[in-house]
């Protein structure tokens, strides 16, 4: 699960429209890269349709060179944990890793869904989730842990390269 960068309060726009801000371009590219050289590039990015979570995900995938199939979702805005899940149920084909790019308190909630933990899901963090599913169409049934949660500001503080890959 990635949780949308930064957006611009300073717009005269709808909440669905909000852009990111610099900071969350940054944060956005940086997690990108981030998940890159990790080896955690996911194969396929269900996205929420507002402006803020597509552009989180664009940023982080050209930033890292993923090579990922990226899919807008208009039902990951303002759904909730069970509607996330039954988005994430609907994935086919063959697919490892999947990544959902959405919002707060969903994701939050989600993860308590998912692991009994307690998260609080700052903009442009990553958690990564094991699921016991043996299949996307289990998703909303399976119970997972916690494998990592990467947060932007490990690597925003000048000593990465953030040079795209």
């Amino acid at each position: 699960m990635l949780r949308h960068a930064k957006s611009d309060w300073n717009t005269n726009t709808s909440d669905h429209d909000r852009p990111l801000n610099p900071r969350g371009r940054s944060a956005a590219a940086a997690v990108g890269i981030a998940l890159a050289r990790s080896g955690e590039i996911p194969d396929l990015a269900l996205t929420s349709s507002a402006l803020r979570a597509r552009s989180t995900l664009e940023i982080a995938a050209q930033a890292g060179s993923w090579p990922t199939e990226i899919s807008a979702d208009p039902s990951l805005y303002g759904t909730s944990a069970a509607g996330a899940l039954a988005a994430v149920a609907a994935a086919e084909g063959d697919v490892q890793r999947l990544m959902v790019v959405g919002h707060q308190p969903t994701w939050g909630t989600l993860i308590t869904t998912l692991t009994g933990a307690s998260v609080v899901v700052k903009t442009a963090t990553v958690v990564a989730i094991d699921l016991s599913a043996t299949s996307w169409r289990k998703a909303p049934e399976a119970r997972g842990s916690i494998s990592y949660m990467l947060q932007p500001r490990l690597f925003t503080d000048g000593s990465w390269n953030l040079e795209p890959i």
